[in-house]
């Protein structure tokens, strides 16, 4: 890929690669996880092909055969070490896995302590963008931003985003802290994310679509007989 094209998210300067890379299946979601080794060279062979746009999160976790825990922002931020101002990092707090369920969390506490433990296991000492990974019914929008925008002024984050946000959420948070990207899912299965497209133009936020390929599913390599 070395034809990579590279764009600016919005009104925000901060310039990435076209196509980013998810990387929650080296240790989530897809099976057991990758060693660690592996998925360090996948993430810098994914660096050599031209991305410099690398989404994680808190949450992204699973458990290695010896029984250790797998954190995903432990294998981005060795893998990107050596490129780190170089490239793009997201992470993401306020969700944590309950069985079969997600547990919302956006406290500001909880915030503050989600960005210390990312930004250990990323060994950085700041985080490019930072995604509320998805609404806390029970936490208002401007408390959430107010929090971004100190995380911000301390030097924390650089930027911030909504991670399934919607249209009245958006404009409330955007009002206190300027909203550099919206992380929705979007492809040619999942388009109900298009009405706030209008609203991200009037507003100027990034929208970065997950799971374009509809999880692997639109790219004809995954049947009924796959195993992960």
């Amino acid at each position: 890929m070395s034809d990579m094209k590279y764009r600016i998210l919005g009104n925000s300067g901060l310039r990435v690669s076209a196509v980013g890379l998810g990387c929650m299946g080296i240790t989530h979601a897809s099976g057991q996880p990758m060693s660690k080794r592996d998925g360090v060279e996948v993430l810098r062979q994914a660096y050599g092909m031209g991305y410099t746009f690398f989404d994680t999160a808190e949450c992204y976790t699973g458990v290695y055969p010896d029984g250790s825990i797998a954190y995903n922002e432990e294998v981005v931020g060795e893998a990107l070490r050596g490129v780190r101002d170089k490239v793009v990092i997201a992470t993401k707090f306020g969700v944590r896995h309950g069985g079969d369920h997600l547990l919302l969390d956006s406290r500001p506490a909880t915030i503050r302590a989600s960005v210390e433990g990312s930004l250990a296991r990323l060994g950085t000492d700041c985080i490019d963008l930072y995604y509320q990974h998805r609404i806390d019914p029970k936490v208002a929008p401007e408390e959430v931003a107010e929090t971004m925008s100190e995380l911000i002024k301390e030097g924390k984050i650089r930027h911030w985003g909504i991670s399934e946000a919607n249209e009245e959420y958006l404009r409330r948070a955007h009002a206190v802290c300027p909203v550099t990207a919206v992380e929705n899912r979007y492809s040619m299965m999942a388009r109900w994310h298009e009405n706030l497209f209008s609203v991200l133009e009037e507003l100027n936020i990034a929208f970065v679509a997950f799971s374009p390929l509809a999880n692997g599913f639109l790219s004809g390599r995954y049947d009924e007989h796959t195993r992960f």
